[in-house]
């Protein structure tokens, strides 16, 4: 809310309590995120052990902020949310094909089982939507990811603010 650096783009990778005042008052924000060069749509849970209504629920709410955004002129890279294989189809609906797209991969990474729900997950997106580029917000392990750059598509990986943390505490 504070930063100044307009030519960026605002995501949402953070805890959802961080950003619900965006789906309760969009109108307060939409001066504010019309200054930036774009949003990446926000991340709100889709968890597992979350009821599937809920994950839908928060899949919507991700979209209509999406379109709403759009429509009063900001740009807008759709962020991808899954859950499991219940979730994959409505994950990629309404999103454009061949576009760009954003994936949170923070918290996906360390367990093997977490790894496996996320590879498939981004298997489905990936030959549903064929997009020209990912954006990879969190950890970005070479055998994940390899066989999407094989693909040609090209990936952008930054880091999140955990990882950052991580770094400076270790420098």
């Amino acid at each position: 809310m504070r930063s100044t650096e307009y030519d960026a783009w605002v995501h949402f990778y953070e805890d959802d309590a961080n950003f619900e005042r965006l789906w309760n008052k969009p109108h307060v924000y939409l001066p504010i995120l019309k200054k930036f060069k774009g949003v990446i749509s926000p991340d709100f849970s889709v968890y597992r052990d979350m009821p599937l209504v809920m994950q839908y629920w928060n899949i919507y709410r991700s979209r209509a902020i999406a379109h709403w955004l759009q429509e009063n002129g900001v740009a807008v890279i759709p962020n991808i949310r899954f859950g499991d294989e219940r979730t994959y189809k409505l994950s990629c609906a309404g999103i454009t094909k061949h576009g760009v797209i954003a994936v949170g991969s923070h918290g996906c990474m360390k367990l093997v089982v977490e790894r496996a729900y996320f590879q498939r997950g981004l298997n489905y997106v990936i030959e549903s939507l064929k997009p020209s580029a990912l954006i990879v917000y969190g950890a970005m392990p070479q055998e994940v990811f390899a066989p999407y750059q094989e693909m040609g598509i090209e990936i952008l990986q930054f880091d999140s603010e955990f990882m950052q943390s991580r770094k400076a505490v270790d420098a």
